[in-house]
């Protein structure tokens, strides 16, 4: 009589994984040591997955999932300043640094090994980088449609910088959970080129 799958031990299996492949690496562990993690046979993860490759789509998916809630938890039209759209990137950016520096394995399965598993690992990833590249147009697009934003912006590319600027900065916490301050430093960076530029203030007309 075939066993039936239990509730809760697929997710019990990928959380294995993402400690396992963060741990040893994706290319070093095997599912010997994804059943070891949980003390079962090799045989109740095949059940669930079919090899490796494919618990790490679904360890990749569901983290990638996770970050996507953050980026995604605010409206992009909830802001109608300068100021506002200003606290609202401190806000997104704190909760995203603060869940990479709550789970350090996030950011290297992320950045550094799932996500060149193979071709199309690194399609799903790049996928998700345009979907939060799309999160962070709609913010931007309502800045200029409001009129606190340069109504010249390419949103694209602009879209795609920051965020390019933010995933360095979680990748960074990502290798020193504890420091507390570089997140804020990061956070600090990024506003402050998003809002002010590099270019001293210009001093005020007599």
């Amino acid at each position: 009589m075939a066993r039936t799958a239990e509730p809760g031990r697929r997710d019990a299996i990928l959380d294995a994984a993402h400690a396992v492949f963060a741990r040893k690496g994706y290319a070093a562990a095997g599912i010997a040591d994804l059943a070891g993690e949980l003390g079962i046979g090799h045989g109740t993860v095949y059940r669930y997955f079919g090899n490796k490759r494919d618990v790490a789509a679904a360890v990749l998916d569901r983290a990638l999932g996770r970050i996507a809630e953050v980026v995604a938890a605010e409206a992009p039209d909830a802001t109608g300043s300068l100021d506002e759209y200003r606290a609202q990137v401190w806000r997104i950016g704190r909760r995203l640094y603060d869940l990479f520096a709550a789970d350090p394995a996030l950011g290297r399965l992320v950045f550094f090994d799932l996500a060149t598993v193979d071709e199309q690992l690194r399609d799903r990833h790049r996928e998700a980088l345009d979907r939060f590249a799309d999160y962070t147009a709609a913010y931007l697009r309502n800045g200029i449609d409001r009129g606190f934003l340069r109504g010249d912006l390419d949103v694209e590319v602009t879209a795609r910088v920051i965020n390019g600027m933010v995933f360095e900065g979680a990748a960074q916490v990502s290798r020193d959970p504890t420091a507390g301050a570089m997140r804020d430093a990061w956070i600090r960076a990024v506003v402050t080129l998003m809002f002010d530029g590099l270019a001293p203030p210009k001093p005020a007309p007599r």
